[in-house]
Parts: structure tokens; C-alpha cells; sequence
């Protein structure tokens, strides 16, 4: 047994030691109920008549689960295990309501919605036990959302800046690139006070392991905690996951600490949601959700927000991923994450067919904290640039039907086809705060409209390694302060304008 392993196991030891002592050994009274009916993944219990919502029963069998739905003379139950739960079987409460455990031991884990660990790491010796579902903080509790939560990605943290607290949508068709702006947000968070919570609802094995991997390989994993519940697991375990994860992120957050949360996706939470309601014959509204289906989703994000510093100061940031179907932002669940959260983050199908990455729709995407959180380097050089795109986009459309253009319409082309060539970017490549602000600071200050566009790849690639040897400091500055003065700012312009006079063509020999 490895030394790591055998420490982890002596912590769970005298935690289970510790929750023994405490065990009260005065008799109890106990209810005990009937299964009417059991399948898919639910069961009717009858004889509970004082069970709570969300408490935990035990089956004669050995499968678990838990209240979902109170009726007058039935409890619905959901099954947090895949075991067979026949008629007739008796059924107990256990006097308490689903939880998760919580605490530093979880970081670095893959565990499930229950916390029980699903890779090779031994038991998990939790800090506490925590309910799955809690109030979101009040008005009252809360504080201004006010710092940046930096993406790495450069249109995002440019254009559509994040702050820590922040509730924001990623969503768009599958296939579009969802999960990886989302992954790319946790790499960056590496050698920062961010920790990282990712949630897989329904998603699959090949695509969780993706993910953690890109984690493990460019990212800090061990500020990470990943909860999965795959397709395969039972419907009970993908309705806690987000509520579980959430949880989770909450003990790093009253202790004033910051963390991420992705939630990925809650369009299948949704369906699961449904397709439990309808296993207990819940009346059903639009496209056969239940009522309560925005309400749920409601309350989950909520619970997302920046604390106030009388409770700690410490920030919950969620970006939720929704799919769409044929880019249709109008269907019902799409609506209800839109008008939950405080922007979006739009992909299209069509810029990612045309090789545009990350496909982010800058005409449908918006951030509704925006400038108040942005890094002041980046809201000073991004002040104009979302309308010059925007601007581009329209004429280049126009110019397709046109073979001659006038000066200015040509050199406004050229502009924002620089402007596309900067805020075009690689999966597992997010950048610094400094480095973005220096592709932005290249691009207003018109450094590149001497470079061929065909070479902006190669201006990105090597400005990194060029920085470091000729700005190092500027750069340092620039990272700890996030704003420049104007010696470090035309010490990094003159750098720049060295690199692209090195990347320019040779001119053309004139001929005899």
C-alpha cells in the first residue's frame, strides 16, 4: 500500500471513528412503509405519511433513494442505484435528507454526486457532510459583482468579460465548441486562488475523460474536483449532480474562498427532470416539462453570487452549458437559462463550419456585468472593438456581391479581417491577462495592418516567447496591475513593432 494511500485510508478511519462516538444509542422510533409500485428508475412508497421532501429511505433489498414527490398518500420516490426494488418490499426512512461531502479532501478527486470516489485515489475523508439542495444567499448577503473572472479566452475576457459571482450561458447546437470554452476557463484558473468544480450530467465517458485529461495536462487538476454522473448511472444520481456540485463549491465559498463551477449541461438535467415527472404522473406543460422545471433550474443558480465581506468576501462563478436544436434560442428550456443568468455566450454552427474557433455569435452573445469587472487594460483597449467587428461583419457580407471597393470600405475589410485573425484562438491554449492585452494593444494601435493576414498566425505563436525576452518586466507589471502606463505601453508597442517588421515579406525585386 503506497504512503498516499495509506494516509488517505487512517483519515477516513478515525472520520468514521469520530461520527461512531458521536452516534446516540437511545431507541428512536421508525417508520416503515410499502412499495406499491416500482420501475425506471422510481418507486411509490405508501405508509410515510410524516417522510420530508429529499430525505433518504432504505429498501428491504439494499437500494436507496429518496423523497421527490409528496402526495397525499403515496411518496414518490427516486432510486440513487441502479439495484431491483419489487412490490411489497418494505421501506424505511433513514431521518435524513440527501447529502454530500465537502472539504479539501474532495480536490483532485473524480468522485460521483454522493462523493463516492470513482478513480483509483482510496476513500475520501470528508470535512463534513453538506445537504445537496440550500437557499441561495439574500440580497442582503450578497456584494457587488466587481472582479474579473479571467477566461483565457480572448474574445470572452475582450468582449464579453466575466466576474467572479457571475452566472453565465454557454450555449449553442452540439458539436460548437461548449465544452471547450468551458474547459479552457478551468486551465486558465491555474496558479490562481480559483478552484475549479466541473459536473458531468448524462455526458459521456469519452467525452468526461477528454476533459479531464486536457485538466490533468495543461491545468492545475489537483484544484479541481470533477463529478460525474454518466448516462449509464441511475436517473436519481444525474438530478443531484449540479445540486451536489454546488454544494460542494459552497464550502470553498463561505470560507471565503473563490471558486468556478461548470455545469455541463443542464438541458439534459432538464430532461431527466422531465422524465422523472412523468414517471410519477405529474402534469406536464410545454414541449411535456413539468411546471416546476424553471423553478428548479432557478433555484440551482441562484445559488451562485459574490458574499458579501462581512460573510467572508468569497465568490461562486457558474457557467451552465445548454444545447440547442438548429440554433432555436427560443425553445423552452434555452428561454428559461437566458432569463436566469446574466448573459450568455451564443456558439454558432456556422462560423464553427467555417473554421472559426471559438464559433462565439458576437451579434447574439452578452455579458450583463461586462465592463464593471473587466481588467481596466483590457476596457480600455476593447472599448470600440465589438462595434468595428460587428461593423466588418455587415460589410464583408455586403462586399461578396461586389468585385470593386473604395479605399476606405477595402482598408475597414482588411482591419477586421485582423480583428478575426487575433480573437481566433486553439483549444488548450488560453492566454494571460498580459498576453491578451498585448495582441490587443498590437491590433489598436494599427501595428498589424502592415502584416500580411496569412502571417498573423505566426505573430501570435511567437509574440509570447518574444515578450518574455524583450518586455519581461512590462509584462510582470502589466499581470500584477492590470493596466500599463504609458512608458510600458509604448516599451511594448516598440517590441511588437520589431516582431512584425521581422514577419513581413521581403518586398518584391522590381523588374529589369
Amino acid at each position: 500500500m503506497t504512503p498516499t494511500l495509506r494516509k488517505s485510508l487512517d483519515r477516513w478511519l478515525a472520520a468514521a471513528e469520530a461520527r461512531v462516538d458521536k452516534a446516540s444509542l437511545a431507541p428512536r422510533p421508525e417508520q416503515i412503509g410499502i412499495v406499491e409500485k416500482a420501475g425506471d428508475g422510481i418507486a411509490f412508497v405508501r405508509g410515510l405519511p410524516d417522510l420530508p421532501l429529499s430525505s433518504l429511505m432504505a429498501f428491504e433489498g439494499g437500494a436507496t433513494g429518496f423523497a421527490h414527490a409528496l402526495d397525499e398518500d403515496l411518496v414518490g420516490c427516486v432510486l440513487l442505484d441502479m439495484g431491483r426494488v419489487e412490490a411489497g418490499e418494505q421501506v424505511r426512512g433513514l431521518g435524513t435528507i440527501v447529502s454530500t461531502p465537502v472539504g479539501e479532501a474532495l480536490l483532485g478527486r473524480v468522485v460521483d454526486p454522493l462523493g463516492r470516489p470513482l478513480d483509483d485515489g482510496g476513500p475520501i475523508a470528508a470535512s463534513r457532510h453538506d445537504p445537496v439542495e440550500r437557499a441561495a444567499p439574500g440580497i442582503v448577503e450578497r456584494d457587488l459583482v466587481t472582479q474579473p473572472m479571467q477566461t483565457g479566452t480572448k474574445l470572452i475576457d475582450a468582449l464579453l468579460a466575466l466576474g467572479r459571482g457571475q452566472r453565465e450561458l454557454i450555449i449553442g447546437d452540439r458539436e460548437t465548441g461548449k465544452t471547450a470554452i468551458a474547459t479552457d476557463a478551468i486551465i486558465n484558473q491555474r496558479g490562481t486562488d480559483v478552484i475549479c468544480i466541473y459536473v458531468a450530467v448524462g455526458q459521456k465517458s469519452s467525452s468526461v475523460r477528454q476533459v479531464i485529461d486536457g485538466v490533468t495536462k495543461y491545468g492545475d487538476p489537483a484544484r479541481c474536483i470533477f463529478v460525474v454522473a454518466g448516462p449509464a448511472t441511475a436517473p436519481g444520481l444525474q438530478w443531484l449532480a449540479p445540486y451536489a456540485g454546488f454544494s460542494m463549491a459552497e464550502y470553498f465559498r463561505d470560507q471565503g474562498g473563490h471558486v468556478l463551477i461548470v455545469v455541463d449541461d443542464l438541458t439534459k438535467h432538464a430532461a431527466t427532470h422531465r422524465e422523472l415527472s412523468l414517471l410519477m404522473r405529474q402534469p406536464s406543460g410545454r414541449e411535456a416539462y413539468p411546471g416546476d422545471v424553471f423553478h428548479i433550474q432557478a433555484r440551482l443558480l441562484e445559488r451562485a453570487a459574490k458574499l458579501s465581506p462581512q460573510l467572508g468576501g468569497g465568490s461562486l462563478t457558474a457557467l451552465p452549458i445548454a444545447q440547442t436544436e438548429a440554433g432555436n434560442l427560443s425553445a423552452y428550456i434555452p428561454t428559461n437559462l437566458i432569463s436566469i443568468t446574466d448573459g450568455q455566450i451564443v456558439l454558432s454552427s456556422k462560423l464553427f463550419d467555417e473554421g472559426q474557433k471559438p464559433a462565439v455569435d458576437i451579434g447574439l452573445s452578452v455579458s450583463r456585468v461586462g465592463g464593471k469587472a473587466q481588467a481596466p487594460i483590457l476596457k480600455d483597449l476593447a472599448e470600440n472593438l465589438r462595434l468595428d467587428y460587428a461593423q466588418f461583419l455587415e460589410v464583408e457580407l455586403f462586399t461578396r456581391f461586389s468585385t470593386t471597393l473604395d479605399p476606405r470600405t477595402q482598408a475597414q475589410i482588411d482591419h477586421g479581417r485582423r480583428i478575426r485573425a487575433i480573437l481566433t484562438q486553439p483549444r488548450f491554449a488560453p492566454l494571460s491577462l498580459a498576453h491578451e492585452a498585448a495582441e490587443f494593444l498590437a491590433l489598436h494601435d494599427g501595428l498589424l495592418d502592415a502584416l500580411p493576414v496569412d502571417r498573423m498566425d505566426d505573430f501570435k505563436r511567437q509574440l509570447p516567447e518574444w515578450l518574455d525576452l524583450h518586455c519581461k518586466g512590462v509584462m510582470e507589471r502589466l499581470e500584477a496591475q492590470r493596466q500599463l502606463d504609458q512608458p510600458g505601453r509604448t516599451q511594448l508597442s516598440e517590441a511588437m513593432a520589431a516582431l512584425v517588421e521581422t514577419l513581413k515579406p521581403p518586398p518584391a525585386k522590381a523588374k529589369p
